[in-house]
C-alpha cells in the first residue's frame, strides 16, 4: 500500500486562546490537520501544532521523500524524512509537519490490520484513562465560573494555566491557586501551568522556588513550564530543591533534544507533544527513554482531536501514562470528532478499540474550519 497524497487543513474561526502575551485571534491558523490518502483505499489522519502555510511549504520540501512509499511503515518512513532534512529546519515546521504525517501512517497501519494503535505499539495496558480539564488562569474572582462547570460535567483532574500567573505578584499568584482549589475541592487534582516559554518571561529561579512551595500548600500535583524552555540547568536545580513534581519538555522535538533534559534529571514528569515531535514514533521513543531514567510520560495535547486521539492510544500502551490533556472548549476537539467524546461516570475516556487511531473526523466540520472540499485529491 503506497502513499498517493498528503493534504493538509488548516483550521480557522475557532482557533483557541493560548494565553500568550502576543495572544492568537480566532482566525488564526495554528493548528493543521493532514490527511495522507492511499493507493489502497484507506486514508489517515494526523493533527501538526503549526499553520497551514509552513505545513504546505514542508510538504513541497517533503513530497519527493514520501510519495510512493509504503504506507504500512510509519517508523521507517518517518525516520527516512528526518534523516534527509536535517538541514531545513530539524525541529521546526518540518519536524512538525513530520509529526502529522506519522500520525496519518500509524492510523492506516492500525486500519490495515484492523487493531487499534495502542496494540500495535506493544500492547493496552488500560482501556480508558483520566482526562484533565485544560484551562487558561483568569483573575482569582473569575476562576469558579471557569471551573465549576466543568467539573459538573464530569471532570475530576485539572489544570489552570498562563494568564497572570508569575506576571504580577506573588500575592495573586496564591490567590488564584487558592480560588482553584476552593471551585474544585480537595478530591480532584490540580495541576499549575506557569507557561513560562512566553515571550519575555519575566520571572526566574528563586521565583519558581517560591511558587513551587506554595504551590504544594495546595495540594497541586506538578508545576509546569516553571522556567524559561532553555534553562536545563535551573530545571535540574528546580527539581533538586523542592518537592512538587517538576513537568515539562512541550516545547522539545525529537528524542535527541530529550536525552539530555532527561539524563540530567531535569523532569518528574515529561511532555512531548505528539503534534511536533515526530509523531507516534518519536514520541514512543521518548515516553520508553523517560522509563528508563525514571520519569513519567504524561503526552502535552494543546491540539486537536487528531492529537487527542493519538495521546489515548498512547496511554495505553505505557503503564504509567494516567493522565491525558484535554483541552475544553475547543471545537477543534469536540466538533471535529464525529460524534464527539465523553466522559463515563467516573470523569473517565475510553481508549477507542476500533483500528487505527479510532477516529472518524466530522467532514463537514472540516469543510467548516478549513474552507476547503475534503474530497480526494
Amino acid at each position: 500500500m503506497k502513499i498517493r497524497e498528503v493534504r493538509a487543513f488548516g483550521l480557522r474561526g475557532c482557533t483557541p486562546e493560548g494565553g500568550w502575551s502576543n495572544e492568537i485571534q480566532p482566525e488564526d491558523c495554528v493548528h493543521t490537520l493532514i490527511r495522507v490518502e492511499t493507493d489502497g483505499g484507506i486514508t489517515g489522519w494526523g493533527s501538526v501544532f503549526t499553520s497551514e502555510d509552513l505545513v504546505n511549504g514542508s510538504l513541497k520540501v517533503l513530497k519527493p521523500l514520501y510519495h510512493g512509499e509504503n504506507a504500512l511503515e510509519p517508523e521507517r518512513v518517518s525516520e527516512k524524512l528526518h534523516q534527509n532534512t536535517f538541514w531545513q529546519g530539524r525541529g521546526g515546521a518540518i519536524t512538525h509537519t513530520i509529526s502529522g504525517i506519522d500520525i496519518a501512517l500509524w492510523d492506516i497501519l492500525g486500519k490495515a490490520c484492523g487493531q487499534p494503535v495502542g496494540r500495535l505499539l506493544g500492547g493496552r495496558y488500560r482501556e480508558r484513562v483520566q482526562p484533565y480539564a485544560s484551562v487558561l488562569m483568569r483573575e482569582p474572582e473569575q476562576m469558579h465560573d471557569v471551573l465549576a462547570p466543568l467539573r459538573e460535567h464530569g471532570f475530576r483532574a485539572f489544570k489552570i494555566g498562563w494568564g497572570p500567573f508569575g506576571r504580577r505578584s506573588v500575592a495573586v499568584d496564591e490567590a488564584i491557586v487558592r480560588a482553584a482549589r476552593d471551585a474544585i475541592g480537595p478530591d480532584c487534582h490540580l495541576m499549575v501551568d506557569a507557561g513560562a516559554s512566553d515571550a519575555f518571561w519575566p520571572a526566574n529561579y528563586k521565583w519558581a522556588v517560591r511558587a513551587a512551595e506554595m504551590l504544594l500548600d495546595y495540594g497541586v500535583y506538578w508545576f509546569e513550564e516553571a522556567l524559561p524552555p532553555d534553562a536545563l540547568d535551573d530545571f535540574v536545580a528546580l527539581r533538586r530543591a523542592v518537592k512538587i513534581q517538576i513537568a515539562g519538555g512541550e516545547v522539545l522535538t525529537r528524542r535527541q533534544s530529550f536525552e539530555p533534559w532527561l539524563r540530567a534529571g531535569a523532569f518528574d514528569i515529561v511532555q512531548p507533544d505528539v503534534t511536533k515531535v515526530g509523531g507516534i514514533s518519536e514520541e514512543r521513543r521518548i515516553a520508553n527513554m523517560a522509563r528508563d531514567h525514571g520519569v513519567r510520560f504524561i503526552p502535552h495535547g494543546w491540539n486537536t482531536c487528531a492529537g487527542l486521539a493519538a495521546d489515548l492510544q498512547l496511554s495505553s500502551a505505557f503503564p504509567d501514562t494516567i493522565l491525558v490533556e484535554y483541552l475544553t472548549g475547543s471545537p477543534f476537539i469536540d466538533e471535529l470528532a464525529a460524534g464527539g467524546w465523553q466522559l463515563d461516570a467516573d470523569g473517565m475516556l475510553a481508549i477507542p478499540d476500533r483500528p487505527g487511531l479510532g477516529l472518524e473526523i466530522n467532514l463537514d466540520a472540516l469543510e467548516r474550519f478549513s474552507g476547503q472540499s475534503t474530497r480526494p485529491a
